[in-house]
């Protein structure tokens, strides 16, 4: 495979359209998504998701930003979504706006049929939720050719709030996807690491999956599948971004303002080094995953210059994140160690999005493939 080279005619500052967009939905989880509500999905009390998601789905209408407008969605580019992504990273909101409006709906255009397209509606309104059964830690490039209705997929994201699962089965053409309604569905809640996205178990009742509307036929659903994780996987990054933006701007602001041996913490030298140094890679982080959303929404998930910039992106950010949030947990001190102070939650947010959709040396390793690459 032949190298590729970077467009040069990506503008990765914020257009004014997406500069009101990203007031908007931060301004609305400032009042809508308080630090104690995630908090409290840790201890089982999930009130405040359905809510939450219904405010951005149906009062911002945000669930059909990628839908096209021909299906009743807004008809946007992958840019609008990731700005989208980067605010809830900042909030670590408890939505499933990636599963259903990004993965879910980016597999389903691909290829629908006349079911999926009445399906793409109902999510553009708000009105469905809908969760690919595949493990969250799926990645392109896995071996999809046998995933079939199995019993149970484990660690689903989005199933939880999914009224509608897109389950992969074997037909004679190849794969297809299937819209398995919730009720023929059990979802098992497992403990996750980040319970502000809590993974599920889901077993699928065979005779129902067997009766559910094809909604991508085959062979069309295996290409499907991969333009939906191809897009989760450039997306994902932007969210990570907003995780890690949250973590340095929270630990600046406690550095100038705690004190220790008489003088403001910020001031000393080694603290400023390493505040410099997470500067310089959140920047870098944020680059890449604008390029990335900005390829996406100029060529699409197929081609092969997306699938670069996506994993350069997501190679750089899962890290980035994590890091992030390690710091912004040590330097807080002993109240950044305290379940009360939140920078728990975008360290855990910070490293499931890591084990998401591929590790970062995975997405190395499929990089120096890309590029012609040789070790």
């Amino acid at each position: 495979m032949t190298a590729t080279h970077a467009r040069d005619d990506v503008e990765l500052r914020d257009t004014e359209l997406e500069q009101d967009l990203r007031t908007t939905v931060r301004d609305f989880l400032a009042d809508r998504c308080e630090p104690g509500a995630v908090a409290a999905l840790y201890d089982g009390d999930r009130s405040a998701v359905a809510g939450l998601w219904k405010g951005l789905a149906g009062d911002l209408g945000l669930a059909g930003l990628l839908v096209p407008e021909e299906y009743g969605g807004a008809g946007a580019s992958a840019r609008e979504a990731a700005v989208v992504l980067e605010e809830l990273g900042r909030s670590v909101a408890p939505v499933p706006f990636l599963t259903s409006s990004v993965i879910a709906t980016t597999t389903l255009l691909a290829g629908p049929t006349d079911a999926g397209r009445e399906l793409l509606t109902g999510l553009a309104t708000g009105e469905r939720t809908a969760a690919l059964a595949l493990p969250l830690t799926a990645a392109v490039g896995d071996d999809l050719t046998d995933a079939s209705v199995r019993s149970p997929v484990v660690s689903v994201a989005g199933a939880i709030e999914a009224d509608v699962l897109l389950v992969p089965a074997v037909a004679e053409g190849g794969l297809e996807l299937r819209a398995v309604p919730a009720s023929a569905v059990t979802v098992t809640p497992v403990v996750s690491l980040d319970m502000s996205r809590q993974l599920a178990d889901v077993t699928v009742d065979a005779p129902a999956a067997a009766d559910a509307p094809v909604v991508v036929g085959a062979p069309a659903a295996l290409d499907a599948i991969r333009q939906g994780l191809m897009a989760g996987t450039a997306l994902l990054a932007a969210e990570q971004v907003g995780v890690a933006q949250w973590c340095l701007a929270q630990t600046v602001a406690y550095l100038k303002q705690r004190r220790q041996f008489g003088r403001i913490v910020g001031g000393f030298q080694a603290l400023k080094h390493r505040l410099a140094d997470l500067y310089t890679s959140v920047e870098g982080a944020s680059a890449a995953a604008t390029y990335a959303a900005a390829v996406l929404a100029a060529e699409g998930p197929a081609t092969q210059e997306a699938e670069i910039a996506a994993r350069v992106a997501a190679a750089w950010c899962g890290d980035v994140a994590v890091t992030a949030g390690e710091e912004a947990v040590q330097l807080h001190g002993g109240i950044g160690m305290t379940w009360e102070h939140p920078t728990h939650l975008y360290l855990k947010r910070a490293k499931a999005d890591q084990l998401a959709l591929g590790l970062p040396g995975a997405h190395r390793a499929r990089l120096g493939d890309l590029v012609d690459l040789t070790v």
